[in-house]
């Protein structure tokens, strides 16, 4: 599909501003041209913008397309089946908001990915991590304290597996890689979710991270680290891990450390406000809901201290069930402590760096995915912009192809 977008003001996310009353030429669904003399080839359809922000489609770099409900050992017994579909439903609701782009590091297999890739259900294009990986007792071991089996069956539709001890976690590791998957996702301290771990425990020994990160190296791909106090965060950040999930609790070693290793910084702050307000409704046990009042107060100020020290940050919902509604609120929640342009960054540029699409997918330049959204209002000026998709998103395009348009309605 050829297509040319006019008199469009282009975001570039990379500079933080708006370019204004540029064309942008879509060809066999990547960008091939930017700039304000791009001639219209032969018959293309060209779309007048009027004004209108171009930007890149977005990239929410933590999402659980299998969590339809914020219970989550009750997920790991239901048809894998019924899963899948409201798994195809929730994705086609994230393109909706714009984002074009997920990663799902703890559900999604690579049958739901290759289902996206290849158009057979409407959504976000999805880099899985499979399965995460737990030790005994740890976040995604979701059996009450009375119960000594579990099912880590592949077609079981949980979010985690239990492994233990050095072989048996490299064993683990390898299973999700053997599948495809883009990072291997870990717990290195307890969780809400969980029904029997403490937030603030460490979980794996060095031994056993370690060779999870070899592993992932191995294969060419990363680990992903599901933490919150800086003592589990830097236990990661030492031993290889890239990217750490959540953060809430770091201090100013964990800082040093995300600096020295260049790795990243994913905070989820919408998922504590949401389930404080509405996790009970959609499911999220009376354990976890007291365990969610630890890491609230404290995610913003994690952030602050992030952003201001220059650390890589992605964006990140982590909602469950009925609650990922809110997805795009994560984008007013940080536009509150940091300027626009950062918040927009993590969700294009720096996203992309973490997945390992730089120049593919987060800006609105040659070469990369025809992946665009059409905005009316400048996000840079008003974050919350971003945050009623209804009223201002107009036109969703990815990979060429359009995908939402509101802008033939107007």
């Amino acid at each position: 599909m050829t297509l040319l977008f006019d008199r469009a003001n282009v975001l570039d996310p990379v500079a933080g501003a708006l370019v204004a009353d540029q064309r942008v030429l879509v060809r066999d669904g990547e960008i091939a041209e930017v700039g304000p003399d791009v001639a219209a080839p032969e018959g293309a359809p060209v779309v007048d913008l009027a004004g209108k922000t171009l930007m890149p489609g977005l990239v929410d770099c933590h999402v659980h397309v299998n969590a339809h409900s914020a219970d989550l050992g009750r997920i790991a017994d239901e048809s894998p089946a019924y899963v899948a579909v409201k798994a195809a439903i929730e994705l086609r609701a994230m393109l909706d908001r714009g984002f074009t782009t997920v990663r799902d590091p703890g559900g999604a297999d690579f049958g739901i990915a290759d289902a996206a890739a290849e158009g057979l259900i409407e959504g976000p294009r999805v880099f899985f991590g499979g399965k995460a990986l737990s030790q005994t007792g740890g976040h995604v071991d979701m059996r009450p304290r009375g119960r000594s089996v579990s099912d880590d069956h592949q077609c079981c539709p949980g979010l985690g597996v239990v492994c233990d001890g050095v072989d048996g976690v490299r064993k683990a590791a390898r299973e999700q890689l053997r599948t495809g998957a883009f990072h291997v996702k870990i717990m290195l301290s307890g969780g809400v979710a969980s029904p029997t771990d403490r937030v603030d425990s460490t979980q794996f020994s060095i031994a056993e991270i370690r060779a999870i990160v070899e592993e992932a190296e191995a294969a060419n791909r990363y680990v992903a680290g599901h933490a919150y106090t800086a003592r589990a965060i830097n236990r990661g950040l030492k031993a290889g891990v890239r990217s750490i999930e959540h953060g809430n609790l770091l201090d100013e070693s964990s800082v040093e450390l995300f600096l020295e290793h260049d790795a990243f910084l994913v905070p989820t702050l919408v998922t504590y406000q949401r389930m404080a307000v509405e996790g009970a409704e959609y499911g999220l046990p009376a354990e976890s809901l007291a365990k969610n009042g630890m890491v609230l107060d404290a995610g913003l100020q994690a952030l602050e201290r992030a952003h201001e020290a220059g650390v890589n940050l992605c964006y990140g919902s982590d909602l469950l069930g009925g609650m990922r509604r809110h997805q795009l609120e994560e984008f007013a929640i940080r536009g509150a402590v940091i300027p626009a342009a950062d918040v927009i960054r993590s969700a294009t540029v720096t996203a992309a760096r973490l997945l390992g699409e730089e120049g593919r997918i987060g800006q609105v330049v040659p070469g990369a995915r025809a992946d665009l959204l059409v905005v009316d209002g400048d996000p840079l000026a008003d974050i919350g912009v971003l945050t009623e998709p209804e009223k201002n998103l107009k036109l969703v395009v990815q990979g060429g192809e359009v995908r939402l348009d509101r802008l033939s309605r107007a």
